[in-house]
């Protein structure tokens, strides 16, 4: 008599199917390290910086790195595409989220500063496609939710009726410019959320106060649009900045 040995059938896929589901999450984790790593390094040493100091920075391997992107404009364009989409989510939680628009406004400016998106996008431009679909997609959406904080914050009467939207994103854009001198990057993140806040008052409406009003253009989302890309400063190193690039446009290479 023939005894058949029985296996659990259920067993083997259950045990291979956890085994992917802790690839696929390594894998993720993996490519938000490279993706943070590669945000602070270009900021930091512009966008030719060698790739090994970005796997160094991650904690990877620089096969690991190549595995998830195969060259640098690859990495540049996901870097980019990253901080869009993380500050079009902040824009959007800030709004749901908090009980007036003024207050989500102010929460939004500060998340941007830490995303470091104003420093970021200036310092790829040059490498990735400004006017790339999914870029246009991914600034849309962080633009339009920054209009409503806007729109509403005017009507509730909390914010000063000549703000515009190009005020907003070119503060942030300030801001986020290192300090020149030996300064430690947390002491100049730091400042920059002190000087934000105090930049913060002069955009509250205050009838009790006299307000100056405000000189030179007020500029909309669409005037920006409608700019080429510009110096960042006179005399700078030829850097540029696109205007609109709170909510960030970018160009190519390898």
């Amino acid at each position: 008599m023939n005894k058949h040995v029985t296996h659990d059938r259920g067993q083997e896929p259950r045990q291979g199917t956890a085994d992917a589901r802790r690839m696929r999450a390594d894998a993720r984790r993996n490519r938000d390290l490279i993706l943070r790593a590669a945000s602070d390094v270009f900021v930091d040493h512009g966008s030719d910086a060698p790739l090994e100091e970005i796997a160094e920075r991650a904690g990877v391997g620089i096969a690991t790195l190549y595995r998830r992107f195969p060259d640098r404009r690859a990495l540049q364009i996901a870097v980019a595409l990253d901080v869009l989409t993380r500050n079009a989510h902040e824009a959007r939680q800030a709004l749901a989220e908090e009980p007036d628009a003024f207050r989500a406004l102010v929460r939004y400016m500060h998340r941007a500063l830490e995303l470091r998106i104003a420093a970021v996008i200036p310092a790829l431009m040059e490498q990735i496609p400004m006017e790339d679909a999914e870029m246009l997609q991914v600034r849309e959406a962080a633009s339009q939710p920054i209009q409503e904080m806007i729109a509403r914050a005017q009507a509730e009467g909390t914010l000063r009726p000549d703000v515009a939207f190009g005020d907003i994103g070119l503060l942030i854009v300030r801001l986020s410019r290192p300090l020149p001198g030996p300064i430690p990057r947390a002491m100049n993140d730091r400042l920059a959320h002190r000087h934000l806040d105090l930049l913060i008052d002069g955009l509250r409406a205050d009838q009790h106060r006299f307000v100056t009003p405000l000189p030179g253009p007020a500029i909309s989302l669409a005037n920006l649009r409608a700019m080429p890309a510009m110096p960042s400063e006179p005399g700078d190193d030829g850097e540029q900045v696109s205007p609109d690039d709170v909510s960030g446009r970018p160009s190519h290479q390898e």
